[in-house]
């Protein structure tokens, strides 16, 4: 929905690919409504706390061309086997959907967002994979780089998918609801800094508190609306 009503006219770029499910997904929308190749970045290298799946193959590469054979949107997708980092010096397109799906640390979650920020277009859609999830990366990006500024504006959850419109001339308009939910979410941040698998009382009460934070998916007219 967001790869499709995002109002912002520009690029559709995916950062992290892996095996290309998502990939797939944004090229069949892009294709169906005439917005252009989505652009994918994805070393695919091994191993990553990411990959889980990859049983023991050295790369995701291989499965990753034959999803987009399969799928039949080959066409649809201009692909760079590289890192994000190694992109973006020479980028030089306007982004109307900017998807964050790689290196899942804070370093590399920051750094994706640093990296390509400034080439957002007006009303552009920024979401985060795994935010509502043990990784500390998507969790403290959306908290302390999307909500917390007025660059942004309506913002929210569906399932473990943070997401934030790039409003810089109002987005101001949205801070206290920005604020409210980076309270509930920011609970989180803690729990989840220390890197490792969370267990006992610690699991109870990230569970406990992830409960509060909205994450149900939008009606879609109500978040067309929202972000028109």
């Amino acid at each position: 929905m967001a790869a499709a009503a995002a109002p912002a006219k520009g690029t559709i770029l995916e950062i992290g690919s892996f095996k290309g499910k998502s990939t797939v997904g944004l090229a069949s929308i892009a294709a169906r409504y005439g917005l252009g190749k989505v652009v994918t970045v994805d070393p695919h290298t091994a191993h990553s706390v990411t990959d889980p799946d990859l049983e023991g193959q050295t790369s995701s590469w291989d499965d990753f061309r034959a999803t987009l054979r399969a799928a039949g949107v080959e066409g649809s997708v201009e692909v760079h086997r590289s890192f994000s980092r190694d992109l973006a010096p020479d980028w030089n397109r306007k982004i109307r959907f900017l998807w964050i799906d790689g290196d899942h640390t804070y370093t590399g979650a920051k750094e994706d967002i640093d990296l390509f920020r400034r080439h957002l277009a007006d009303g552009a859609i920024v979401a985060l994979h795994d935010v509502l999830h043990t990784f500390e990366g998507p969790i403290r990006v959306f908290v302390e780089e999307l909500l917390a500024s007025d660059d942004f504006g309506p913002a929210g959850l569906c399932g473990s998918i943070g997401w934030a419109q790039y409003r810089p001339r109002d987005g101001a308009r949205w801070a206290s609801a920005r604020r409210s939910l980076a309270r509930r979410a920011g609970r989180l941040i803690p729990l989840v800094k220390r890197g490792r698998e969370l267990r006992g009382l610690v699991k109870l009460r990230y569970k406990l508190w992830r409960s509060f934070v909205p994450h149900a998916a939008p009606v879609p007219g109500v978040w067309v609306r929202a972000v028109s």
